[in-house]
């Protein structure tokens, strides 16, 4: 067995020297800082306790390194997942209640069970069935809805909503019961976020501080937002004015936790937990091919699912919520200067001393502090313009887009997504089940050939030369037949026509049956049947047939090879403009 493959740390861990510990322990101090005010705000906007948050950033972590294949993503909550989760779990149970956080618990074990077994199984190519135009589409939509779903901690008002709609009616509703130091205090946050995110580099850099420090305490903004609002909070005692606080957090490492062993409850969740993984997934290998890319390294996604799977296992089992690899703090721990996964054990260090000692203070941060840094971080998701670019380019694509966006804001993340997914496969199967194809001509004194309708070529009266773009299956075989057989009608000169084949990867039983079709009727029309350009693996499958020792005509190696062989008994040549 190759242990290297399955534990990918014993690939860098016996060359770790001194220099990449210095600079997995700078980054891993840098985002550890990030990590912390993140873990808490997404345990809230899952409907968990905020500690809770921090208990999936610990264990997580650390399993992460053994298994994971990237060098700098970071594992831990992310914003999408935790809207997921709190889709999932709403139905089931009431928000913060135990049944929840075990329902959350249960979540991130049957991810983390799912996951690893499609590693185990090698099936990271399922993930390809999300288009882009999907994935952009659903997590615009769903930034907008985390967005909205936060303003009632900004107003300090109660509301409800899995969807915009409902979101915002119960916003309208309450916004006569306001509070306004709790708006005070987020509006004050928001602002200040917004204001570090944009212009806080360049106004540190202008007063003489060096860009790469500059960038590091850009990126602590969050702290000091919470390290203010706190100490405003229990200087004030917001508390006895109406300003909700994230309360009473345990101190302590977490402890070994089982999943619920309620066959119901799995049944239950077994769809949320599988569309959980699979956007996990696909945003974290989004993040570590990118930054890979960057350093000329290389993910495994297979030992990926892997990774992020004994992530959500230890997760779980640990008391937390379902994790993936966050783009942010991936992109942070990429420019703090991780070069390895140790980085992400480290931080985790950061994280347990956090829950050990920082606790106490954590009970007086304001919720609309946390809500503030959720929208802020958000906000980065969203990208309405990318619907006129698809729009631009495919129709097609940007109807799946639009609907996953739609459902999304008006139904559920589940529908969205579900819906991408359906139209994503559905126009597929359809654009493929009406392949492209060409009838092609020789350039003049050379041995290319190219559409007669886009391009001045040679043509033969008897031969016809028909390119095929796209791979024959069930979905296309009738299509070809039908189109071969009007082309031969329309050509009563015909002798010989031949399939041009360099896109054809793929040949199966259906579209087999269907050559054999065409091959017969072209027979009975006094028309002989060649192929051309037929790749090898195409070639080896059609050979364990009896269709060659039937095909009316022959298999040549290239079309120039075919032109020459039968234009030259065939007729004379005939320019096409």
């Amino acid at each position: 067995m190759n242990f290297k493959r399955f534990l990918p740390i014993l690939q860098w861990a016996p060359k770790y020297g001194r220099s990449q510990a210095t600079s997995d322990m700078v980054a891993a101090v840098i985002v550890t800082v990030m990590l912390i005010p993140q873990s808490l705000a997404y345990a809230l906007l899952a409907g968990l306790p905020a500690h809770i948050g921090l208990y999936a950033s610990i264990l997580p972590l650390v399993l992460y390194a053994l298994f994971g294949t990237s060098r700098t993503l970071s594992v831990g909550p992310v914003a999408v997942v935790s809207l997921m989760t709190a889709a999932a779990l709403a139905p089931l149970a009431e928000t913060g209640s135990p049944e929840y956080v075990a329902g959350a618990i249960l979540l991130a074990v049957m991810s983390g069970l799912m996951l690893t077994m499609m590693g185990i199984l090698r099936l990271g190519f399922l993930a390809n069935f999300l288009s882009h135009p999907v994935i952009s589409g659903f997590i615009t939509a769903s930034g907008i809805v985390i967005a909205a779903s936060q303003l009632k901690h900004i107003l300090g008002v109660q509301a409800s909503g899995q969807n915009l709609l409902t979101i915002g009616q119960s916003l309208v509703v309450s916004l006569g019961d306001t509070n306004l130091p709790t708006l005070l205090i987020g509006s004050g946050a928001l602002l200040f976020l917004v204001f570090a995110r944009k212009q806080l580099k360049p106004l540190l850099i202008r007063s003489g501080i060096g860009s790469r420090l500059a960038d590091i305490l850009t990126k602590t903004a969050p702290i000091l937002a919470i390290l203010v609002t706190t100490l405003v909070a229990w200087l004030l005692q917001l508390d006895t004015q109406g300003v909700r606080l994230v309360g009473d957090v345990p101190s302590g490492l977490p402890e070994l936790t089982m999943p619920s062993m309620d066959w119901g409850l799995w049944q239950q969740l077994a769809v949320s937990a599988l569309l959980i993984s699979v956007v996990g997934f696909v945003e974290s290998v989004s993040v570590g091919q990118t930054l890979a890319a960057k350093r000329r390294q290389r993910i495994d996604p297979d030992q990926e699912l892997i990774g992020l799977g004994a992530a959500n296992l230890g997760a779980g089992f640990s008391g937390g919520m379902p994790v993936t690899g966050g783009f942010s703090r991936s992109v942070v721990n990429f420019d703090a200067g991780a070069e390895t996964p140790a980085a992400g054990a480290y931080a985790a260090v950061g994280i347990a001393l956090a829950t050990l000692f920082l606790t106490p203070a954590i009970a007086f941060l304001p919720q609309a502090t946390l809500a503030a840094t959720i929208i802020v971080a958000v906000a980065t998701l969203i990208d309405l313009p990318a619907l006129g670019r698809t729009w631009r380019y495919s129709r097609t694509d940007f109807g799946a887009m639009l609907a996953t966006i739609v459902l999304t804001l008006v139904h559920s993340v589940e529908a969205g997504i579900i819906a991408g997914v359906v139209l994503s496969v559905g126009l597929f199967l359809y654009r493929t089940s009406r392949p492209h194809s060409a009838v092609v001509g020789r350039v003049p004194g050379t041995e290319h050939f190219r559409n007669v309708q886009r391009h001045k070529v040679e043509l033969c009266s008897k031969v016809t030369f028909l390119r095929v773009d796209e791979s024959l299956y069930f979905a296309n075989a009738r299509f070809l037949e039908e189109a071969v057989m009007d082309l031969a009608a329309g050509e009563p000169e015909l002798r010989d026509l031949v399939l041009v084949c360099p896109a054809v990867n793929l040949v199966d039983a259906s579209a087999l049956e269907s050559l054999e079709a065409i091959n017969e009727r072209l027979k009975d029309a006094g028309v002989r049947l060649h192929l051309s350009e037929v790749k090898g693996p195409v070639m080896d499958r059609l050979k364990r047939t009896e269709f060659l020792s039937h095909l009316g005509g022959q298999v040549f190696l290239s079309t120039y090879e075919a032109w020459q062989a039968l234009t030259d008994s065939r007729g004379p040549l005939k320019d096409v403009a």
